[in-house]
């Protein structure tokens, strides 16, 4: 009876402590409203110029948002078009974030961010058998199509990890969002984080790359209750009575490791896996010290539901949210001792795990029979570098040949080094994006996300010598842009030799700074001679950042393809007039931006510190900023040089350094 009283009374002071722990009222935290509103510079239904959130329906302020909407405004387009069985709104929508991976706005670290709309009414990622729950392995669970009840159908998710501010040492938040269609009955749901990467097969209807321990990946710990591997990570919620009542953090581990005592964070008594004595599970854990360590609430009732709007059940499309139909959740991942860095003392690019797979519950229970499911998504996944060379080997001879092996996917946070085993290497360009090499050999670079971060991917170019070749059957002479700020346009112009022996181009632009997307094709025209031009225009999203990418991909008769260089326009310019030089210092190629207040013939010079000219370049120019590539050669010493602009009578001239 004893024993019997002690238990209840250890049951209360958890209950107590972990009810102390939660806060459901509106909050801002690392500069992100927590408010179960989906607005940038709104907090609490009032516009308050500063806070972050997931989209900006048009309200000025300091405030980012960070899902990237581009093309929003063509999916609702799409939606309002479509007719029965309304097969556009029935398919999913992914969105990553609006900045590239790892990019510090307004001091804080944006590490990663995911938009999912999922399926919806008869689901096609669901679970199906009836007796599928948390603590199973994912290779018994059974996937499937069917419809589910209202209270479990999940419509959109969001999730977004931060740091309070731009080092290691500050806070890791991670917030969440889930929108269901049921807006009065109690819902209940689980955030599940995996190391692995895990994926969902719809053919089959089952997971795949889940982890070795009983399919999941477990936290390792040493004798002292250092973690020296972390694993699978859960945070299960429940919604009763229009109100945020429970959230719960478990992690994955062997049995064992229960009678450890943990140095980052506490066991908070509950143990759940397979069955009753499975020897692997999820354990409840908590912080070190009290107070506040998550946030969570409820939408008002006609809560905007953002620029992609809100489909339904039953496919009816809506601009905003019922009561508590949007829920939203934080989590101080560092307060709970989740964070990688204080965890291993790992680098300010470390993540908590790489992939997130969502799920609704059939009751409050862990164990509950689950119902539906967002498949697996990625975070965290910059993307690693991947080269191209110019010439795919020496032609000939000769060791005056200079080749230019080049980034094919920059990003703009990384730091990228390279080396050589038998090569050499005669410039690396400032932004380490590209070098100059004029000897067979092997090519390396390394990317690190940041600087001072660990190694993030690598990617290797062996350069061999043919002394029998022939020239090349086709490449790019030029590639240059226009935007036409007004218009929200950009025109893209390239030249390209031996068009006879090209087949098309694509074209790929990105608004991240690394993930690239097709926006057009366009086909080589055989009536063109073989030193050809081409042109593109492209309408810029809406809500696209301070800058986009674009490369053209060059597909051969021969099937061989080659990228061009990533040619970035500046969607922000200057209004002034002017000439600019980049990078700077210069060595080999180079970009002068000019941006011009008409349509004009540009004469453009450049003289050395005496006087003497050592190229000039004549361009049309078109009304906005103009971007062109141009190059040294044997004129140019190392010093100080001029850059002169005439454009409509008037000239502008810009100063920048040549290196050796």
């Amino acid at each position: 009876m004893l024993m019997k009283h002690f238990l209840l009374f250890l049951w209360v002071v958890l209950l107590s402590f972990f009810c102390s722990a939660q806060i459901t009222t509106p909050i801002i935290k690392a500069a992100f409203g927590v408010d179960a509103d989906l607005r940038a510079n709104y907090f609490n239904g009032f516009v308050q110029s500063g806070n972050d959130d997931w989209f900006n329906n048009g309200t000025a302020g300091t405030g980012n948002f960070v899902i990237d909407t581009t093309g929003a405004a063509a999916v609702v387009a799409g939606y309002l078009s479509d007719v029965s069985p309304w097969p556009k709104r029935m398919a999913p929508l992914y969105r990553s974030m609006s900045r590239p991976q790892f990019t510090t706005v307004n001091n804080r670290i944006w590490l990663d961010a995911i938009y999912v709309r999922d399926y919806h009414g008869n689901d096609s990622s669901v679970f199906t058998a009836g007796s599928d729950k948390n603590g199973m392995s994912p290779a018994d669970w059974t996937g499937g199509i069917q419809g589910i009840p209202d209270k479990n159908d999940i419509l959109d998710v969001f999730m977004h990890v931060r740091r309070a501010g731009p080092t290691n040492t500050d806070s890791l938040w991670m917030f969440a969002g889930i929108s269901l269609d049921n807006t009065t009955g109690n819902r209940y749901f689980d955030f599940e984080m995996y190391q692995t990467d895990i994926y969902y097969d719809r053919a089959t209807a089952s997971f795949y790359g889940y982890g070795p321990d009983a399919g999941h990946t477990s936290w390792q710990f040493d004798a002292a209750g250092n973690v020296t591997k972390p694993g699978d990570i859960i945070f299960t919620g429940s919604y009763q009575s229009s109100t945020l009542t429970f959230i719960e953090a478990r992690i994955w581990v062997h049995q064992s490791a229960l009678s450890l005592t943990p140095a980052q964070f506490n066991w908070s008594g509950q143990f759940d896996g397979a069955t009753a004595g499975a020897v692997y599970g999820y354990a409840s854990i908590l912080p070190k010290t009290a107070g506040a360590f998550y946030t969570g609430l409820g939408s008002n009732n006609n809560t905007w539901a953002g620029p992609f709007q809100l489909v339904l059940q039953d496919n009816s499309l809506v601009p905003n949210y019922g009561r508590d139909q949007f829920m939203e959740f934080s989590v101080n991942l560092s307060k709970l001792g989740l964070d990688p860095v204080s965890l291993l003392g790992g680098d300010v690019c470390g993540s908590p795990f790489n992939r997130l797979v969502v799920k609704t519950r059939a009751s409050a229970s862990f164990t509950a029979e689950l119902k539906d499911f967002v498949a697996p998504i990625d975070l965290f996944l910059a993307p690693r570098v991947d080269l191209q060379p110019e010439l795919p080997f020496f032609c000939g001879m000769s060791d005056t040949i200079v080749s230019d092996i080049y980034v094919t996917n920059p990003h703009p946070t990384s730091v990228y080094t390279w080396s050589t085993v038998g090569g050499n290497i005669v410039y690396t360009d400032p932004s380490g994006t590209w070098i100059q090499v004029n000897q067979p050999g092997t090519y390396i670079i390394t990317q690190r996300l940041m600087a001072g971060c660990q190694p993030y991917a690598t990617d290797t170019v062996v350069l061999l010598r043919d002394s029998a070749c022939q020239i090349l059957p086709s490449w790019f002479r030029s590639f240059t842009g226009v935007y036409y700020s007004n218009e929200k346009r950009t025109d893209l112009k390239w030249s390209v030799e031996n068009n006879s022996e090209i087949n098309s181009f694509v074209v790929e632009a990105s608004v991240n700074g690394g993930n690239f997307s097709e926006i057009g094709n366009v086909l080589a025209n055989k009536s063109l001679p073989d030193n050809a031009a081409y042109n593109f225009s492209y309408m810029l999203p809406l809500n696209a950042s301070s800058f986009i990418d674009f490369r053209i991909k060059m597909k051969n008769e021969d099937g061989s393809f080659y990228y061009s260089r990533v040619l970035r326009i500046n969607i922000k310019p200057s209004t002034k007039t002017g000439i600019t030089i980049a990078p700077n210092p210069v060595k080999g190629r180079f970009q002068v931006a000019i941006n011009s207040p008409s349509d004009a013939e540009a004469r453009i010079m450049f003289f050395d510190m005496n006087g003497k000219s050592v190229m000039t370049m004549n361009e049309t120019v078109k009304k906005g900023t103009n971007v062109f590539t141009a190059g040294t050669n044997d004129k140019w010493q190392p010093g100080m040089y001029n850059a002169l602009v005439k454009i409509n009578e008037e000239i502008f001239t810009a100063r920048f350094v040549v290196l050796e």
